[in-house]
């Protein structure tokens, strides 16, 4: 076989979303994997809805997920091209001239001159399929001779491109056997087809624009969605290795895909799997790469919290990785005050303090004892040492009894780490003066 060729032909009408990722990623992948080429084609020929802002978004959305393409074509500037060949179906008899309808006989178009066939093609994805065009009748081509439509200009495009696999969602199925008849009229190959299934909504039916999950593709970057996750992402949504991995690079899925192990039915959009990929790529990045990934959440936070230091930062910043996947955690730790304490004394209310059903008396109690003990032990003040110092005690008197009064005395929150992983964060010295306030309070 000649090279392998495919394309990405979108509609620059409205903002790339997922559905076009993913179309664009499996014709990347399988044109990466067999040493191709892959074509990005703007058919723009829609005047009125077709923007240059929307294709540029296509473009920078392509980028941002590294899907390299050979090829840019843009229909507007081929449409010599398109009139020269439709000029060669009517000069063959194969198309006409005829009124557009019986409403407005004003207009004439050009059709197609249907030779009423069975139309028969293998899809790789989908199998073997066959169309009785006789239904369609003699269909329109273009609106006249300057103005070819869809059906016609894709054939002509696919044709002298040499695209040798028409890889695209099921939705355009219907087309194809109208697409069949004109390249053949045309003397072009027939290209091999994969029709990939729906991504359906998690409601229900196929994935709508009007889902909430559903933002155009580039939006997940303002999230903090890697694009190694969307990719990963997209990929499975109808596709599989065939083992247990979830977790695959770019690179891998090169390697991998195969279009034949591509699912018949539709999958399922599932934004929370796309957060647990992104928390998966997250933690693969160096301290340095993670504290780039978070800066454009952080830099106001770092100018406003009062105490800020950096010291402190790079201490709690273990703790900040173990619960983002993607910006959205970050930002509700910031507004739930939830770093505020590490660089602050926080405000100690007396009631929250206590544990249960233990009293003021008893907790004061516990709280001196800690006190004591830490201030009279020298050795490493780790959150393993700190444990295996002040352990004993609670489990003498009652974990929640002394642990709870000591977290809540370290961060003066309900939900915080464990005391101990406070203390080392801390140290011994902050950690002493905030206990000594709590037994104040």
């Amino acid at each position: 076989m000649s090279q392998i060729v495919t394309r990405m032909a979108p509609s620059p009408t409205g903002k790339f979303h997922v559905g076009g990722v993913r179309t664009a990623l499996y014709n990347y992948l399988f044109a990466r994997q067999n040493d191709g080429k892959f074509i990005l084609r703007s058919e723009d020929t829609d005047r009125e809805r077709s923007k240059p802002e929307y294709e540029e978004n296509m473009k920078e959305t392509l980028a941002w997920l590294g899907l390299d393409y050979d090829e840019f074509y843009r229909q507007s500037d081929r449409l010599s091209i398109y009139q020269e060949q439709l000029q060669k179906l009517i000069d063959s008899g194969k198309a006409y001239e005829a009124e557009a309808s019986k409403d407005d006989p004003t207009k004439p178009v050009i059709r197609f001159k249907n030779p009423n066939v069975k139309v028969r093609f293998h899809d790789i994805i989908l199998g073997d399929i066959e169309f009785d065009t006789t239904e369609l009748g003699d269909f329109v081509i273009a609106r006249n001779k300057e103005n070819p439509i869809y059906h016609f200009t894709v054939v002509v495009d696919d044709g002298l491109m040499g695209v040798t696999h028409v890889i695209r969602g099921q939705e355009h199925i219907n087309n194809t056997p109208r697409q069949i008849l004109i390249l053949e009229a045309l003397g072009f190959t027939r290209p091999q087809y994969a029709h990939i299934p729906l991504i359906m909504s998690p409601r229900g039916g196929k994935l709508s624009k009007r889902d909430p999950e559903v933002i155009p593709a580039l939006e997940y970057r303002d999230l903090g969605i890697l694009p190694e996750s969307l990719i990963n992402f997209l990929a499975f949504i109808g596709w599989n290795p065939g083992d247990e991995r979830e977790v695959m690079t770019k690179e891998e899925l090169v390697k991998e895909f195969r279009l034949e192990r591509v699912q018949k039915s539709g999958g399922v959009f599932n934004i929370e799997k796309l957060y647990w990929i992104n928390k998966k790529y997250l933690q693969r990045l160096s301290d340095e790469e993670f504290l780039s990934y978070i800066e454009p959440v952080i830099a106001e936070y770092r100018e406003k919290q009062k105490g800020f230091n950096e010291e402190m930062f790079q201490k709690i910043l273990p703790l900040i990785r173990e619960r983002v996947e993607a910006y959205r955690d970050l930002q509700e730790m910031i507004e739930n005050g939830d770093l505020d304490y590490f660089f602050e004394r926080p405000a100690i209310d007396r009631e929250k303090l206590v544990w249960k059903k233990a009293d003021a008396e008893e907790t004061a109690r516990h709280l001196l004892h800690l006190k004591e003990l830490l201030t009279n032990y020298e050795g490493a003040f780790t959150a393993e040492k700190t444990k295996e110092l002040i352990w004993p005690y609670a489990e003498e008197q009652g974990r929640g009894n002394v642990l709870w009064p000591l977290r809540y005395a370290l961060s003066g929150k309900e939900k915080s780490p464990d005391p101990f992983t406070l203390l080392e964060i801390l140290g011994k010295e902050e950690s002493l003066a905030r206990i000594e306030e709590a037994i104040k309070s």
